[in-house]
């Protein structure tokens, strides 16, 4: 009590400039709202007291009670997750909203949802780095920026269309995953994160300086949105179109990386994940891994940058900060690290909750953010946990 009535009074003293006072410039008038402080004191107690029993529960490590709701809930999730039945009716329940989407909402509504399924590939894709592989990761922004650079110039240049850059992008992404892991084979843990983000400012600064390369800080403009059979398509069509193209997108991302998951260099990337030495002891090549880890990330984030160069018919380096790739980074830890329907469900949250919470205002990103602490602290696995394989081994009876 006395934690969160102390805790109370610093959140006061702190919002009273801002909340309390009020400066009315048509009557030269102070205004004093003490009604504001009265709500801020009483929240501020209670989410005190609330936030310190949660602590307390997790730090006592206590297991929940059969019936209870958090068991209840734990069950009802394992059923969804193993039960065949409801995953299908859940499955096409989705793809059938998914289908319909641009019908039922508004051009606005749809390119919201395109760029969140933008990030839910660059999210998988990071997934493969970070969450298979256990490579962190802070500079993946840097081969979205390739990519999408890469079908700004050809096109500016050489008049390559959309289709055939993609491949191209994608291509030269893994060139630029393959060129950062090697130097990169030796170093692991903050020394690796320091590199990539190193890189990752590199990309950004290059595109940003070398003018006659990349134009600088003006970007590339006009780049084409793509073509359909030679149809003249207007802007709503075209974005439901590029909707329609992401859906197609991350359909295959999906396969594809739990394919890789369950192929001899997925069980690999967990082994390099969980002890890089015993993984190297029991004869995986630890090079190779590493670098197959890069390659295939940067891939599919420079099929991101692609379609997001189409997207926007815009780039320049100002798209391709550190936050992005903070934001790509939090989509993984968030949803779940290995966890493909974890990082679906985080780059869902994190890309439409900021805008649905537009009704707020200026508070919509404090509730943002603390909505990732409160899950940082409280389920630090993340939303969805990737499920450990289990195997056993069944000796013969005879």
């Amino acid at each position: 009590m006395k934690k969160a009535a102390l805790t109370a009074i610093w959140f006061v003293f702190l919002t009273f400039p801002l909340l309390a006072i009020r400066v009315n410039t048509i009557e030269n008038i102070i205004e004093w709202r003490w009604k504001n402080m009265l709500y801020v004191g009483i929240g501020s107690f209670l989410l005190s007291l609330l936030w310190q029993y949660l602590l307390a529960r997790k730090e006592s490590g206590r297991k929940p009670v059969e019936g209870s709701t958090g068991e209840a809930i734990r069950t009802l999730s394992r059923k969804i997750f193993e039960d065949p039945r409801i995953n299908r009716s859940l499955l096409a329940a989705g793809g059938l909203f998914a289908l319909i989407f641009p019908f039922l909402f508004s051009s606005y509504q749809t390119n919201i949802m395109t760029t969140a399924l933008l990030y839910i590939v660059l999210g998988l894709g990071l997934n493969i780095v970070v969450g298979l592989a256990g490579l962190l990761n802070l500079g993946y922004i840097a081969f979205c920026a390739v990519g999408a650079y890469a079908y700004g110039l050809l096109n500016y240049h050489y008049g390559v269309g959309f289709w055939a850059a993609l491949p191209i992008g994608a291509l030269l992404a893994a060139l630029f995953g393959i060129l950062l892991g090697f130097p990169v084979l030796r170093l692991r843990g903050d020394y690796l994160a320091i590199v990539t983000l190193g890189f990752g400012e590199i990309i950004r600064l290059v595109l940003e300086n070398w003018n006659a390369f990349s134009f600088g800080p003006s970007g590339i403009s006009n780049i084409p949105r793509p073509g359909l059979f030679g149809l003249d398509l207007n802007l709503q069509q075209v974005t439901i179109y590029i909707y329609y193209l992401m859906i197609g997108l991350c359909l295959f991302t999906i396969f594809v990386v739990n394919r890789l998951q369950d192929s001899r260099i997925g069980r690999a990337w967990i082994a390099l994940r969980e002890d890089e030495l015993a993984c190297e002891a029991m004869g995986v090549d630890k090079t190779w891994t590493k670098l197959t880890a890069f390659a295939l990330g940067a891939t599919w984030a420079g099929m991101a940058g692609v379609i997001l160069a189409a997207k926007t018919t815009f780039i320049n380096p100002a798209s391709f900060t550190f936050l992005e790739s903070a934001m790509i980074l939090s989509i993984v830890v968030l949803g779940g690290m290995g966890s493909i329907p974890g990082v679906i469900l985080g780059a869902l949250l994190l890309m439409l909750l900021p805008e649905y919470l537009r009704v707020f205002k200026d508070y919509r990103m404090l509730l943002f953010g603390a909505t990732m602490v409160l899950m940082m602290v409280f389920r630090p696995q993340g939303m969805i946990t990737a499920v450990r394989r289990t195997y056993h081994y069944k000796g013969d009876d005879s």
